[in-house]
């Protein structure tokens, strides 16, 4: 669905914050423009323009110098070394202007008020602007210093009154400290947000390569022994096959019965990986989305009470779901609830946080047409796991915004006889032993 805040409702979390500090910062040059602008009409028109000409220039200098500046703090550029003594530069020539204006332009209180203005917005913003480029906090200081130190030594050096001066010095050190001091932390809190974004990716790596790994150790625990007693039984028999030993076929038997002891092993090892326990996954749902700083809550029926199949299968939704989660889209609160209605259990997932236009497209596909081939795998599985006992499975997004996976599984009925299900569980085991 497109709107004008889709824009930013496809960004990150992380790039987010990067955009509101840039636009934080890219407002000061724009409000230094537009103070300049209401107060230069005393100052006459063609000094007037002249000033305001000279803060314009420097409003997109320091435009520039922003993007550029935070580039560098993410790593995409070099230092914008020359643009931020491109910054102080034109700082110094709005100051010496004014100053100017001040000496030789028209007499009166509010020419004065006017050109003292223009100074003190253009030493703060670009004080506040350097600040965003520079590194060492200890140069952050230097530069706030250096231009109090300007305010100050200048207008004494021009004949104005020491108090006068002192005051100009006064204000340029708490406006262009603070604009400073908003520049480091927000550039400090930016990289901070872009490090536990990666942190969390790399947790979610790291949990499925200790999943791979557990899986490839109880599979060489399982697999290990028997196939070398295979491999040295095999070689055994064809030394003596080769001498015409009656004993061969006696080997070849018991390779045989190794074999299909390894695959009954190897079945028992799979169908543990693929099991899944409903209350189990439930709560490390609950833990591994709390420990991403998502809200989660769990509510409705018990599962202990529901079939193993079901429960099995469920389980498996609430891992797909929890995952989905925290790959896709930026949710901050999810929401699992457990029903029994109808004869049916139903249970549902819906989180927050926006997915991006081509996963609404994935996840409209998967939910209102039938190819689910399309869609994304997980989904997929999910109701082939589903369809072989009679369930259902609904994935697309709700009413505000949000995300909301639904499975309905049909429960058994108490009267069912339990005789039908041997015959499908001993054909699906003859299809694999096949």
């Amino acid at each position: 669905m497109r709107g004008p805040g889709r824009w930013w409702r496809r960004k990150t979390t992380p790039e987010k914050v990067e955009t509101y500090t840039r636009w934080s910062f890219h407002s000061f040059a724009m409000v230094e423009l537009a103070t300049v602008g209401l107060t230069v009409a005393p100052v006459g028109a063609r000094l007037g323009g002249l000033l305001l000409l000279m803060v314009a220039a420097h409003s997109a200098v320091c435009l520039v110098t922003v993007s550029r500046a935070l580039d560098w703090t993410r790593g995409r550029r070099p230092q914008p070394v020359r643009l931020l003594w491109t910054v102080a530069a034109v700082t110094i020539a709005v100051t010496a202007t004014a100053f100017g204006i001040v000496e030789h332009g028209p007499d009166g209180e509010s020419v004065d008020s006017a050109a003292g203005g223009a100074v003190g917005v253009a030493l703060i913003v670009g004080v506040g602007i350097i600040a965003l480029g520079v590194r060492q906090r200890r140069h952050v200081l230097a530069v706030v210093g250096g231009f109090a130190a300007g305010a100050w030594i200048v207008p004494v050096a021009g004949g104005s009154p020491a108090d006068t001066a002192f005051l100009a010095a006064a204000m340029v050190l708490m406006g262009g400290g603070l604009i400073a001091f908003t520049a480091v932390i927000s550039v400090w809190l930016l990289n901070i947000v872009y490090e536990l974004d990666e942190a969390r990716e790399t947790r979610a790596r790291l949990a499925v390569a200790e999943e791979r790994l557990r899986f490839g150790r109880d599979l060489h625990d399982v697999m290990g022994r028997n196939l070398a007693v295979i491999a040295l039984k095999s070689e055994l028999a064809v030394q003596l096959a080769q001498r015409g030993r009656p004993e061969a076929v006696a080997q070849m038997v018991e390779v045989q019965r190794l074999a299909h002891e390894s695959q009954r092993e190897v079945r028992e090892v799979v169908r543990g990986y693929r099991e899944a326990d409903l209350g189990t996954e439930l709560a490390g749902a609950q833990g591994v989305l709390a420990a991403a700083g998502i809200d989660c809550t769990v509510s409705g029926a018990t599962a202990a009470k529901l079939p193993v199949a079901v429960q099995s299968a469920l389980g498996w939704v609430v891992r797909e779901a929890a995952t989905n989660v925290l790959r896709h889209g930026d949710a901050r609160r999810c929401a699992v609830r457990l029903r029994v209605v109808a004869g049916c259990v139903v249970l549902s997932v819906e989180n927050d946080g926006v997915v991006t236009e081509a996963e609404n497209g994935r996840s409209g596909a998967s939910s209102s047409s039938g190819s689910s081939a399309s869609s994304g795998s997980g989904l997929a599985g999910l109701r082939e796991r589903l369809a072989e006992i009679d369930g259902t499975l609904k994935a697309g997004p709700a009413e505000r915004g949000l995300f909301r996976l639904t499975a309905e599984i049909p429960l058994p009925s108490p009267a069912a006889p339990s005789g039908p299900a041997a015959p499908s569980g001993t054909a699906s085991v003859a299809a694999v032993r096949s």
